[in-house]
């Protein structure tokens, strides 16, 4: 039998057949995922081949090729990480200006990952009712800047349901990655686009201005015009792909497309002579934040350039 896994629990996976019957499923037994070093060799999105028992419980016994995948890694974890989703058509990050805020380094290390696995990115910048005039100047700066990237940016409200109509168009049909620091108002957004979704909310705890964690795994939701979405746990701090350094700046899209014009092909745009970057940065054609992101993730990069992590 052929299906789709909708959820994903650690050892147990719930898998929807393309007659939309749902089997629970485990891996069978003699059955190993060749080169993948993941916490999750199976993930929420993956295409999988199974074979029922005589108790109707199911035996993932194949897995089909992937067309992408996204991870995320934990940064007092360096050799573990573990992929959030497959087959994905979008990943869509929440963001929050106030309440809690969002920073640039975060929201352009998630960008970064997603240009790595090839999966396309939006962002939507949720709570847009708290905000005063200079958030929502801020707002618009950010916007502008990551839609001139080339990054859809939709501005809502789910607390007042302001904008969301933009948001149920550009996913129909689509299957969408949900992520987010806790406390954006994720779960919210998830129920409000899926009635199939039954995610509890937290209130943010305004003493430390986070949200409490309330999802504990992966997990994939009809949308009512078609396509589906995909629930992951909140992630407190988002951790790194293995890549080398010479490959940071293919994954930054503004630096990559300037960066054939720096005197030196291996130009890492740091205090290279004649580097067309860090002059597009001093021109403002760069925006400073996202050049802080890069240095940020290229020191990252330097100090585990030693180490073998592979990653599949």
């Amino acid at each position: 039998m052929l299906g789709t896994v909708v959820k994903s629990t650690g050892s147990w996976y719930l898998v929807e057949t393309e007659e939309k019957e749902r089997v629970e499923c485990k891996i069978k037994g003699n059955f190993r995922l060749k080169g993948i070093r993941s916490t999750n060799p199976i993930a929420v999105g993956d295409r999988v081949e199974f074979e029922k028992n005589e108790d109707g419980i199911g035996l993932i016994n194949r897995i089909y090729d992937r067309k992408n995948y996204i991870i995320r890694r934990s940064s007092n974890l360096s050799k573990e990480f573990s992929i959030m989703a497959a087959n994905l058509d979008i990943a869509a990050l929440i963001i929050t200006l106030n309440y809690p805020e969002t920073s640039t380094v975060f929201i352009d290390r998630f960008l970064a990952v997603t240009e790595a696995y090839n999966v396309p990115a939006c962002l939507i910048i949720n709570k847009t009712d708290l905000y005063g005039k200079e958030d929502v100047e801020y707002m618009e700066a950010l916007a502008y800047l990551y839609e001139n990237i080339g990054y859809p940016v939709f501005k809502i409200s789910v607390l007042k349901g302001e904008n969301l109509s933009a948001i149920k168009e550009f996913f129909t049909g689509k299957t969408v990655l949900l992520a987010g620091n806790s406390g954006v108002g994720k779960s919210s957004l998830l129920n409000a686009l899926s009635p199939e979704a039954r995610a509890k909310t937290a209130d943010i705890s305004f003493y430390h201005n986070k949200g409490m964690h309330t999802t504990t795994y992966s997990e994939m939701y009809r949308l009512p015009d078609g396509g589906y979405i995909i629930d992951t746990p909140g992630i407190k701090g988002f951790g790194l792909i293995d890549m080398e350094e010479s490959e940071v700046d293919h994954y930054f899209k503004e630096i990559f497309k300037i960066s054939s014009q720096c005197k030196y092909d291996n130009c890492l745009h740091i205090q290279e002579p004649e580097c067309a970057v860090r002059e597009a940065v001093e021109k403002g054609e760069i925006s400073w934040s996202r050049y802080q992101s890069y240095l940020s993730v290229l020191e990252d990069c330097h100090a585990e350039k030693y180490r073998k992590d592979e990653y599949h």
